[in-house]
């Protein structure tokens, strides 16, 4: 089994900063990515960033610039450090874990909450 979990949600003031961690555990063999996904009632979700074993990272649009996505590859755990916070970042966070053998694997989500 293959546990995923999150943690660092929270409710925080505009222009304010958290931190995300996530720890994968259990049977992974392998992993390629690792990421994190966002959902907002009203809306689709969206892959806000992601990072392979090689280091390359990807961000969703509206983040670029204000996020950071890192990871530690021996402990298999990825963060997301979010600077400059804005009303439109409240969502529930769910990391992601991408095998090699392309299998996704999800954390339970951490609420983020972002109001004055």
């Amino acid at each position: 089994q293959v546990q995923v979990v999150e943690s660092g949600g929270g409710l925080v003031q505009p222009g304010g900063s958290l931190r995300l961690s996530c720890t994968a555990s259990g049977s992974i063999e392998s992993i390629y990515a690792m990421g994190w996904y966002r959902q907002a009632p009203g809306k689709q979700s969206e892959l806000v960033a992601r990072i392979t074993n090689g280091g390359s990272t990807m961000y969703f649009d509206s983040v670029k610039g204000r996020f950071t996505i890192s990871r530690d590859n021996a402990k298999n755990t990825v963060y997301l450090q979010m600077n400059s916070l804005k009303p439109e970042d409240t969502a529930v966070y769910y990391c992601i874990v991408d095998t090699t053998e392309s299998r996704r694997w999800w954390g339970q989500g951490t609420q983020v909450t972002v109001s004055s």
